[in-house]
């Protein structure tokens, strides 16, 4: 059985037990989309006001009943903060996450930054001052059909933008799936891992970021093993992807990792064709009920071309921006984007918003 916040409110003033908060943010929602799945199909699909879903468990087997309770406890539980260094990253409203290559052959900013360390750091710098809240570094590109880089390379061309950016209390994500990548850009400063393979690809990697004890992201891919594009395709995507992290999860807390330093992140454009990643948007809010904060990455993705005529990637800001405030308004926590100030921009208009409704102003 899984739950889906849905009818999100503008304000819960005076909707007391009408509705619910979501993850401690600042959105409310009254009701929930109740799926349930046997045998890899949907038997059921149905929407539960907030208020009827303790009726409605009662009437169900006591498993099946603390499975719901347990979902909805993750669904309305305050996200824990992201400690990075001597900030500490508050997540109860979206933060933008400032996308830095330091690859030849990225699918959109490929070879921008790779030749000087200098220019790369004060790419950082200025993302950060334009308001991204964490700089998100990778060494390796992810583009469908990219060569695997060693190692040792990725580490010569991450480490010396860490060390300039970390010198100024900038919170760092490392984008790697290698542990030797991880240990090295942690040993320089950086503050999170961010793993398009969710820690399964490096067999070493679980255990650096266990005993990093550093938060960490797990993105889903369909067989991680065998590179992020790799996978048959899915009957059900939501359903799918929501298994996976969820036993993905059950895995890395049992190898030591606390949950509360788990992000999860569904992998827009990762072995999905456009109809997978359209059917995760629309149903991002499902992903709550796991219980860790959302990363949603799908800035200047390949289904925003496919819907607009083909445009190349650097013309894809629009789409670009109206993905991250369908993320926004779906929850998601931390919204990974190349575009730091139209974003920024655009999320303080939507904040304003937000606002303006919860204190019932008019007009």
């Amino acid at each position: 059985m899984y739950l889906r916040p849905v009818q999100f409110a503008d304000s819960p003033i005076e909707r007391d037990g009408e509705v619910t908060r979501l993850a401690g943010g600042l959105l409310w929602f009254s009701a929930y989309e109740l799926i349930a799945v046997a045998r890899g199909a949907r038997i059921a699909q149905t929407t539960l006001a907030v208020s009827e879903l303790r009726a409605f468990a009662e009437a169900l087997p006591a498993p099946q009943a603390e499975r719901l309770y347990g979902l909805a406890e993750h669904i309305a539980s305050p996200r824990a903060p992201i400690v990075a260094g001597e900030r500490t990253l508050r997540l109860d409203q979206p933060l933008v996450m400032g996308i830095l290559n330091r690859t030849p052959d990225s699918f959109s900013d490929g070879g921008r930054h790779i030749d000087d360390d200098g220019a790369a750091a004060s790419a950082g710098f200025d993302m950060g001052a334009a308001g991204a809240s964490i700089i998100d570094i990778g060494g390796e590109s992810t583009r469908p059909g990219a060569e695997a880089v060693w190692e040792g390379d990725e580490v010569k061309r991450v480490v010396p933008v860490i060390e300039r950016l970390s010198a100024s209390g900038t919170p760092i994500s490392i984008d790697t799936r290698k542990a030797a990548v991880m240990e090295a850009a942690l040993a320089a400063g950086a503050h999170i891992v961010n793993d398009v393979a969710a820690l399964a690809w490096d067999e070493r990697a679980l255990p650096v970021v266990a005993k990093a004890a550093c938060p960490v992201v797990l993105m889903h891919s369909p067989d991680p093993r065998s590179g992020p594009h790799g996978g048959t395709g899915y009957a059900d995507p939501l359903i799918e992807v929501f298994d996976w992290l969820e036993q993905r999860i059950a895995a890395v807390t049992a190898a030591g990792v606390e949950r509360a330093r788990i992000l999860i992140d569904p992998g827009i454009g990762f072995g999905k064709s456009m109809q997978h990643n359209l059917a995760l948007l629309n149903g991002l809010a499902l992903f709550h009920a796991l219980g860790c904060p959302i990363v949603l990455g799908a800035s200047r993705k390949r289904l925003i071309g496919a819907l607009s005529n083909e445009a190349p990637a650097y013309q894809r800001l629009g789409g670009s921006i109206a993905l991250a405030l369908r993320g926004a308004e779906l929850g998601a926590q931390i919204l990974r984007v190349h575009d730091v100030p139209e974003t920024v921009q655009a999320l303080r208009v939507w904040r304003g918003m937000k606002d303006a409704a919860l204190i019932g102003q008019r007009g």
